[in-house]
């Protein structure tokens, strides 16, 4: 988007860089990345990278300011994994924005989803030093490139991660827990992260309880009791999987979690119709960089204003979405996303669904979905492929002893319907790539 700088970088590339590139970040992780990395950073304004820091901030407030909200959220937690020992706010917070061209045809910011869980932070950073030093981004043609926020460098980044996940327990009795870790994708993470702390990757299933107390073996053996366990498994993949933990998830263990499992649940897809201002009863206000969005059970059931309209699907259409006055059966609502609530990577999304999908799934599971205003992408990034659209991602950390802070920023490239890295496996210069604040 800093278009001098965009045709700087396009200027000089070369294949032989990006490969140099790629063999650089097997080296720093040990392994091959399993995903597809792009050819590019992007360049944005400092001014944009805040803007964003600042409004997933403020949106979290709003969210865990609002008795109301949490008491909603907290029945979307499922039975079995009401985790105890709850901490007081999110260690961890992502919020992944969309670049789109407003009504007066300047680009603006929308809000995709906010997350309460961790990301790859430790990836993240190795990631953009590799571009800086495989490009030889620097010096006067590039000018002072910030690859972190909120004023930190890298001993700042890595010092708040390490208060927020270690928090001044022996690095040994802190664990990184994750399904199955080897065959994760995020792997490369897992170690640049274990690597930097001096903590132990151990599957969640391996976890071993010793009266109220967890521990794991080390790689003599040796059993290891566990203070703090930096979570990285996702419950949606546990119960896909019908993981089987040899402890109760529910009991109340003594030790600390670095990204409570609760979180999860709390702040996720499930507070976009709260933040967008269609949920009836809610004192929270609709948010500018929020598109509309309702739960599916208020979308299509309940006390609406026509025969099988209910008030989500009037608040919708009240807030701008164009949608016919009234359902019918073969309606196809092309300015919609269906989407699960609980679900990673863009898992279950369905574009423009017709009002016959949306009705098969039964009552009793509508409210674990929701249908939000589609936002189409502004391609702004110049490529030798054409224009690529880019998904920016801002990475929060928020230690028990200090503030919320946006620490650094992730980016996805695409030029499909779907940003994940995993949706652009047949393209160039898409995938996993990195914002330089100028």
């Amino acid at each position: 988007m800093i278009e001098r700088l965009r045709r700087e970088f396009n200027e000089r590339y070369s294949d032989a860089a990006y490969r140099g590139l790629l063999a650089a970040l097997e080296r720093r992780c040990g392994m091959p990345i399993g995903f597809r990395v792009a050819e590019t950073p992007v360049f944005l304004p400092q001014g944009l990278l805040d803007e964003l820091a600042e409004t997933g901030r403020e949106l979290t407030e709003r969210l865990l300011g609002d008795a109301g909200y949490l008491a909603a959220a907290e029945q979307s937690i499922p039975a079995g994994y009401r985790v105890a020992g709850e901490s007081a706010h999110p260690h961890f917070m992502t919020a992944d924005f969309a670049l789109v061209r407003g009504e007066d045809g300047e680009l603006t910011p929308r809000l995709v989803e906010l997350q309460a869980f961790p990301s790859v932070f430790g990836y993240q950073a190795v990631l953009a030093e590799e571009y800086r030093g495989a490009y030889g981004l620097g010096g006067e043609r590039y000018g002072e490139l910030r690859m972190y926020l909120s004023g930190l460098d890298e001993a700042g980044y890595w010092e708040l991660l390490r208060r927020t996940i270690v928090d001044g327990h022996r690095p040994e009795q802190v664990v990184l827990t994750e399904v199955d870790p080897e065959r994760q994708k995020t792997l490369p993470d897992f170690r640049v992260t274990a690597e930097r702390l001096g903590i132990a990757v151990v599957d969640i299933s391996r976890l071993e309880p010793v009266g109220r107390r967890l521990a794991y073996r080390d790689a003599t053996g040796r059993r290891v009791e566990i203070r703090r366990i930096y979570n990285r498994a996702i419950a949606d993949e546990m119960m896909a999987k019908c993981v089987r933990l040899p402890f109760d998830l529910e009991a109340d263990w003594e030790v600390e979690w670095a990204g409570h499992p609760n979180w999860y649940f709390r702040v996720s897809k499930f507070a976009l119709p709260y933040l967008s201002g269609t949920v009836g009863g809610s004192a929270m206000r609709a948010h500018r960089a929020v598109p509309p969005a309702a739960f599916l059970s208020d979308f299509l059931d309940g006390p609406g204003v026509g025969p099988g309209v209910g008030p989500g699907y009037e608040a919708l259409r009240l807030a701008g979405v164009p949608l016919p006055e009234h359902r019918s059966p073969g309606a196809v609502y092309d300015e919609l996303l269906l989407k699960p609530l609980f679900s990673f990577a863009g898992k279950g999304i369905v574009f423009a669904p017709s009002d016959a999908e949306l009705a098969a799934i039964p009552a009793g599971e509508r409210w674990q979905y929701l249908v939000q205003q589609r936002m189409r992408f502004e391609p702004t990034i110049e490529t030798p492929h054409g224009r690529t659209q880019a998904e920016i991602r801002i990475l929060y950390a928020w230690p028990d002893d200090g503030p919320m802070t946006a620490a650094m920023s992730l980016v996805r490239l695409g030029r499909g319907k779907m940003m994940g890295v995993d949706h652009n496996r047949e393209m160039e210069w898409v995938g996993a790539s990195a914002a330089f604040g100028v």
